[in-house]
C-alpha cells in the first residue's frame, strides 16, 4: 500500500507502507478519492509536533477526506459498495464520560486521523466505522466532500455562539478555517460579516462569498472599521480564527456589550488579553475544539446549495505529487486557500 509518510520532521516520502486494516462488523472499507491538506498536516511536517502530539515514528498524513465504499462489515445495513461518502476523522471511545455527555470531540482517548500515533488517509484505502461515515448526494463532488471536515469547524463555531438572524460578525483571519467560518456564519443567519487579514488576495476571495466587508489590517485598523459599521456598538459575534496572539488580544474591543466570542484558531503560544474588557461587556466566550454533531448538517448545506465550498478549493495535485503538494502548502501563496490531493482510481 503506497502512502504519503511523514518519516520525521521535514522528511516526507511516498512509499509502500503496509497497514493491517481489519474490517469489523460495523466498519466500512473506503477507497480514498480526494484528500485535503490541513494546516495541522503541514505543521507536523515542518515542526514534527503540535503541543503534546509528537511524531515519534513514521506516520501517514491526511484527515480531510472523501471516497467510495468498496466493502461493508456484516452488521452494516445503511451502506453498500459504491456509495460515495465523506468521513468524520475522530473516533471517540463510546464508553468515555465525554462521549456519554454528548461531547465526543473532547474525549481524551479520541483516535483522530493523522494525529500521532494515529495514521491518516493519504493512502489507497482505509477502514472506518460506519457510524462516522456519511453519504454524499450524487451531485456533490468528492472535492466538496473532502471540504466537509474543515467546514464542520465553522459550523460548530457558529452553533456554539448561537448565531441569530441579522447578527453582525467579525472573523479574524481569512485562512481556510476563517473562510469556512464566513460561510457557516452567513448560512446561520448573519446579515453581514467583517473579515480581517493581511493578504489582499484572500480578502478579495472572501468578498465573493456573500455580504462580506474585508479589512486589510496592514492599512486599516479593525476596531475603527467595526465601530463605523456598527454605529459604535460593536459586533454581535467575533470569531477568532487566526490563532495569532496580537490579533486575539483585541477581541473584546470588537464585540458589543453582551456579545459572543468564539475562540476557533489555536495559538501556538500563550497570549495575554485584558480580562476586564470582557467583564465590563459581559462578553460570552466559547472555546471551539474540532466539532461534534455537525457533519450531517454540513453535508446537507453543501447539498442544498446553501453553502458553496468550491471557491475555496484553489489548488489540486495528483497523489504521485503529494510531496510537492506539501512543499507548496508549506509556503502557500496568498491567493491559495485549500490544497487537495486527488487519489488514483
Amino acid at each position: 500500500m503506497k502512502a504519503l509518510v511523514l518519516e520525521r520532521k521535514n522528511d516526507l516520502s511516498l512509499r509502500d507502507f503496509p497497514i493491517e486494516d481489519e474490517l469489523g462488523p460495523r466498519d466500512v472499507r473506503i477507497a480514498l478519492r480526494t484528500v485535503g491538506i490541513c494546516g495541522s498536516d503541514v505543521h507536523y511536517y515542518t515542526h514534527g509536533a503540535i503541543g503534546p502530539f509528537v511524531v515519534r515514528r513514521p506516520m501517514i498524513l491526511g484527515h480531510e477526506a472523501a471516497g467510495e465504499i468498496i466493502e461493508i462489515g456484516s452488521a452494516v445495513k445503511e451502506f453498500k459498495p459504491g456509495d460515495r461518502v465523506c468521513m468524520e476523522p475522530g473516533i471517540p471511545d463510546p464508553t468515555s464520560r465525554a462521549t456519554r455527555l454528548g461531547q465526543y470531540n473532547l474525549d481524551p482517548a479520541v483516535q483522530f486521523w493523522a494525529t500521532p500515533p494515529v495514521h491518516g488517509v493519504l493512502r489507497p484505502t482505509v477502514v472506518h466505522p460506519a457510524d462516522f461515515t456519511y453519504k454524499l448526494p450524487d451531485h456533490v463532488s468528492y472535492a466538496e466532500g473532502a471540504m466537509v471536515e474543515p467546514l464542520a469547524v465553522g459550523v460548530h463555531a457558529a452553533t456554539k455562539v448561537q448565531v441569530k438572524p441579522g447578527d453582525v460578525a467579525v472573523i479574524i483571519g481569512a485562512g481556510p478555517i476563517g473562510m469556512v467560518t464566513v460561510l457557516a456564519a452567513l448560512a446561520a443567519g448573519c446579515s453581514r460579516v467583517i473579515v480581517s487579514d493581511v493578504h489582499e488576495p484572500k480578502l478579495e476571495l472572501a468578498r465573493k462569498l456573500g455580504p462580506v466587508l474585508s479589512v486589510n489590517v496592514r492599512s486599516q485598523k479593525l476596531t475603527d472599521v467595526v465601530k463605523r459599521e456598527t454605529d459604535g456598538w460593536g459586533a454581535d459575534l467575533v470569531f477568532e480564527c487566526s490563532g495569532y496572539g496580537p490579533a486575539m488580544a483585541e477581541m473584546f474591543d470588537l464585540v458589543c456589550p453582551g456579545g459572543r466570542v468564539a475562540l476557533v484558531g489555536i495559538p501556538l503560544e500563550p497570549f495575554a488579553f485584558d480580562v476586564s474588557k470582557a467583564q465590563v461587556k459581559e462578553a460570552r466566550v466559547e472555546s471551539v475544539f474540532r466539532y461534534a454533531h455537525v457533519y450531517p448538517r454540513a453535508v446537507a448545506m453543501i447539498a442544498s446549495g446553501k453553502i458553496d465550498v468550491k471557491p475555496l478549493i484553489t489548488d489540486r495535485f495528483a497523489f504521485e505529487d503529494s510531496v510537492e503538494a506539501f512543499d507548496f502548502a508549506k509556503t502557500m501563496p496568498p491567493a491559495s486557500v485549500k490544497v487537495q490531493i486527488e487519489m488514483p482510481r
